[in-house]
């Protein structure tokens, strides 16, 4: 009696196939990129004296484990961030390095809070087991109390806000000096004044 042999599946191709399986995922799959954030490193420079700043002059916002916020020692909401920051930098109690006082600021001029907004530091510090979430959305309003100051004295000054300057630029490649003089001059009279920190644990 005669054995029947049972064919065999050729598997040359299974190989081929696997390959376009990989491939067609790779395009239809969508990948959540993470976006860091946009920051310009400063160069570095030769200190030749320590720098002194007035205890009046930093706004320490600090996020601990459980992702609140203290404010000079007190707990803050969130939402309440940018109109703190910006009663902080536009306070104009004082005067700038070269004796001027802030004569666009409209602050409150309180003797306990910023001098003038060319020095009005604002320090953020961080738990390293605090939420990265937390961490971008303190930032996000924080650098929402600059532009806020900024728009507003764009409209001021050239009828014009600051962001809408930006765009203006944006659109002639960087090309147009008069734009660039007046980007230049919002953001010497509102100098963006921040740095992080990690929190010693």
């Amino acid at each position: 009696m005669s054995r029947k042999e049972s064919p065999e599946i050729n598997a040359g191709s299974m190989a081929d196939i696997a390959f376009l399986l990989l491939i067609f995922f790779l395009v239809t799959t969508t990948m959540d990129v993470e976006s860091g954030i946009i920051r310009k490193i400063p160069k570095k420079e030769k200190i030749t004296e320590n720098i002194r700043i007035k205890e009046k002059n930093i706004l320490e916002v600090n996020i601990n484990l459980r992702n609140e916020l203290f404010i000079d020692g007190e707990i803050v909401k969130l939402n309440d961030v940018k109109q703190i920051a910006i009663d902080f930098i536009d306070n104009a109690g004082g005067l700038d390095q070269n004796n001027t006082p802030c004569n666009w600021c409209k602050g409150k001029q309180l003797s306990t809070s910023s001098d003038h907004p060319s020095k009005a530091f604002i320090s953020v510090k961080t738990d390293r087991t605090a939420n990265y979430e937390t961490y971008i959305s303190v930032l996000d309003h924080l650098n929402a109390a600059y532009t806020h100051l900024r728009n507003r004295l764009g409209v001021n000054l050239y009828n014009q806000n600051y962001e809408s300057l930006l765009d203006d630029f944006k659109k002639s490649n960087q090309q147009d000096k008069s734009i660039a003089v007046k980007i230049k001059n919002l953001r010497e009279k509102y100098p963006l004044l921040l740095s992080d920190a990690d929190m010693q644990n």
